[in-house]
């Protein structure tokens, strides 16, 4: 089952799409796999984030062929899988074919970042996209605020700050970011952990000092160069409240299992 924006109900047990007015391009090494002017955002039941769906005539610099080892049935919403040909790789079930009328004579290309294989690099435009397509029903905002914050892990004092930056994702929790002049920074050591995010950019990550094993490892989060769209959380530093103890404005917040 089908159903068109707006894409602000659960998605349920259906399909929902959104026809984008991007230029959207792909690429394997050198190759341009994908370049379409009218890609179709689809989002798969339980899934919070998109992929882009292209007219097969799109398909630029790759070939598809029946999947040699298709997935179970009812894999990526009942679809139909494909080996992606792209020069003398073979990407074995890196494409596939919703079904349905509205996906005639589309297809939609696995990013390696989810699947371990598929499009290295894509671009909305002339800019470079990471993870997963933006969800334009999505909103980040990262705001001044003057709450009060604290960072305790167990009875150290991590930061304490006035002035922090509070990010608001549309269906994650709050994150609040932390000046470096508000950090205990001798007691954090950097991480070689790194990620990426599709709406704020690369993220580095601290540890904590002398302290072993997973309880100190990659503790809180910081963007060096965050996109211009979140430009004010450059160089601040966000802290797991899994990890640690976050105190705002006296209350404490509660631990999530969400991504950064």
């Amino acid at each position: 089952m089908l159903e068109p924006v707006p894409r602000f109900a659960p998605p349920g047990d259906r399909l929902t799409y959104h026809h984008s007015e991007r230029r959207v391009r792909g690429s394997i090494g050198d190759v341009v796999v994908v370049d379409s002017r009218r890609p179709m955002l689809v989002w798969e039941p339980g899934l919070p984030v998109p992929f882009w769906v292209f007219p097969l005539a799109d398909l630029v610099g790759a070939t598809l062929r029946p999947a040699a080892q298709p997935p179970d049935p009812g894999t990526r919403a009942g679809s139909s899988f494909h080996d992606l040909a792209v020069g003398g790789l073979t990407l074995h079930n890196a494409a596939w074919t919703y079904p349905g009328d509205l996906f005639s004579e589309t297809v939609c290309l696995a990013w390696r970042e989810w699947f371990g294989q598929g499009i290295e690099r894509w671009y909305e435009e002339d800019e470079e996209v990471f993870v997963h397509p933006r969800d334009p029903f999505s909103r980040v905002d990262a705001v001044s605020s003057s709450r009060h914050v604290v960072v305790r892990h167990r009875d150290v004092v991590l930061a304490d700050t006035r002035r922090p930056v509070l990010l608001f994702e549309t269906g994650l929790p709050t994150r609040y970011y932390i000046p470096a002049d508000d950090l205990a920074r001798e007691l954090l050591i950097p991480s070689d952990h790194h990620t990426r995010c599709p709406y704020k950019g690369t993220a580095s990550y601290w540890s904590l000092r002398d302290v072993p094993g997973p309880a100190g490892r990659s503790i809180a989060w910081f963007y060096p160069e965050p996109l211009p769209e979140v430009a004010n959380i450059a160089g601040l530093t966000a802290f797991y409240p899994e990890r640690v103890t976050i105190l705002v404005d006296g209350e404490s917040v509660s631990p999530t299992t969400a991504l950064p």
